[in-house]
């Protein structure tokens, strides 16, 4: 088992930056992909980017390439996003997510959730 909490989140105007973090505790060790994915009011939950818990590579979203960064740090308890330019599109609820090392960009590939986040980005 995996527990994962977000916080982080808030109200940022447009061009502004926010920096979410991602508390991992549990059995946490072994390979993982540790993802985030976010969710607008009416749409489909949709991934951000990805960290590989062990090497640490990663890679994002078109939407977002550029403008956010993930990382975690040396004793793997905690991944951060960092966002920055924010735009107002960016706004929704912000999850991390745990899973087989091997998974991609699809919420189904996960198997553990944190509670989410809230991001609001004005314009």
């Amino acid at each position: 088992q995996v527990q994962l909490e977000e916080s982080g989140g808030g109200l940022v105007q447009a061009g502004g930056s926010l920096r979410l973090s991602c508390a991992v505790s549990g059995r946490t060790r072994g390979s993982y992909a540790m993802a985030w994915f976010r969710q607008a009011p009416g749409k489909e939950r949709t991934f951000v980017g990805q960290i590989n818990w062990i090497g640490g590579s990663t890679y994002y979203a078109d939407s977002v390439q550029d403008r956010f960064t993930i990382s975690r740090n040396s004793a793997k308890t905690s991944m951060t996003l960092q966002m920055n330019n924010l735009k107002p599109e960016d706004t929704a609820v912000y999850y991390c997510a745990a899973g087989p090392a091997e998974s991609g960009g699809w919420p189904k590939d996960y198997n553990y959730w944190g509670q989410g986040t809230q991001v609001t980005v004005s314009s």
